[in-house]
């Protein structure tokens, strides 16, 4: 065995695939040397969202569950893909989640979907 010459690599965050719906879900490092799947692009005010499901994120790039209750009004979380998630059956925890639940859903449909033929040729100027 000899002395590397490289840094050893580190695991960062990321994106994965849901193992039950199949969308992309950015995987993120929890404080407890976990990975959980969150929803990308989606950052509610904190209280919006129920004590026990914001994640906060932090200054190295994980996140921890927040459970100061009530919040900073311009705080913002992130939440884990598991709630929104189209193939999992959950109770309705509050209407906007509902909503984008229904949208991971559609979005599910649509990857599945065959994407139409392109044309082999190029298209005329018709202007």
């Amino acid at each position: 065995m000899g002395a590397a010459r490289e840094q050893p690599r580190r695991l960062g965050p990321g994106q994965s695939r849901c193992p039950d719906c199949g969308l992309l879900k950015d995987q993120v490092a929890t404080l407890d040397h976990d990975w959980v799947l969150l929803e990308p692009q989606m950052r509610p005010l904190a209280h919006t969202v129920p004590v026990e499901y914001r994640w906060i994120e932090l200054s190295d790039g994980r996140v921890t569950i927040y459970g100061v209750c009530p919040p900073d009004t311009s705080q913002r979380c992130r939440i884990a893909h598991r709630l929104v998630c189209s193939a999992r059956i959950l109770p309705d925890l509050w209407p906007w989640l509902t909503a984008l639940r229904a949208e991971n859903a559609r979005q599910a449909e649509r990857q599945e979907q065959p994407q139409p033929p392109r044309p082999q040729g190029e298209w005329r100027d018709v202007g």
